[in-house]
């Protein structure tokens, strides 16, 4: 598959896995994201990113879909109904492959991230109300040379970073999702990122 694992194979990485499961933290508002590979034809297997509306808390921002657990429902529901009311796209739970680690933010919240296969290519519509547009990343982008890349903020923190294409520098927490997706996920290698500092403006 250009690559990249099958699908079957991101599946039993993610299984056999301990995962990080910081659920017991329960002073912080829980979310879900989804990290959604779609094939998109000639380029392949494509990460869904989106860009935040101006009508969001984060406007501007680069990010996944998702946002937070509503009452009675799963982390996993969670992420897959933020899917589709974001972007329109609609993945069955046979295509949810696993998730990964928790991730603690400083603005309070614990995100746990799924990753998941959509079995064929499907039209997206961005939800103008939280996106302003939907980005199909290639795969190929999340392991290049430069992916990670770190800089020092003006504090003296060291910051994770993903140059992932013309204007696209993506910092944690989404950053960091990616990050542990492409190492775990698709190079079969061991990656912890829960406690990656978040520059200022990703914290709201």
């Amino acid at each position: 598959m250009n690559g990249f694992p099958a699908p079957s194979v991101i599946r039993t990485r993610l299984a056999d896995r301990q995962r990080l499961d910081l659920s017991h933290l329960g002073n912080l508002r829980r979310a879900a994201v989804a990290i959604t590979v779609m094939d998109a034809g000639a380029t392949g297997p494509n990460v869904v990113i989106i860009k935040r509306s101006t009508r969001h808390g984060n406007p501007g921002q680069w990010a996944l879909p998702g946002g937070r657990i509503d009452a009675g429902e799963t982390a996993q529901h969670a992420a897959v109904r933020e899917l589709r009311e974001e972007t329109a796209l609609r993945a069955a739970d046979a295509e949810v492959l696993g998730a990964l680690d928790d991730f603690e933010t400083s603005s309070g919240h614990l995100v746990t991230p799924f990753v998941i296969w959509l079995g064929s290519p499907q039209p997206a519509e961005p939800n103008p109300d939280e996106v302003q547009s939907i980005h199909l990343l290639p795969l190929s982008r999340l392991t290049g040379p430069d992916i990670p890349s770190w800089r020092v903020d003006g504090g003296g923190a060291r910051l994770l970073y993903l140059p992932l294409g013309d204007g696209m520098r993506i910092h944690a927490p989404t950053g960091a999702f990616l990050y542990q997706f492409a190492a775990v996920a698709l190079a079969g290698r061991e990656v912890r990122v829960n406690g990656l500092a978040q520059p200022g403006f990703t914290a709201r």
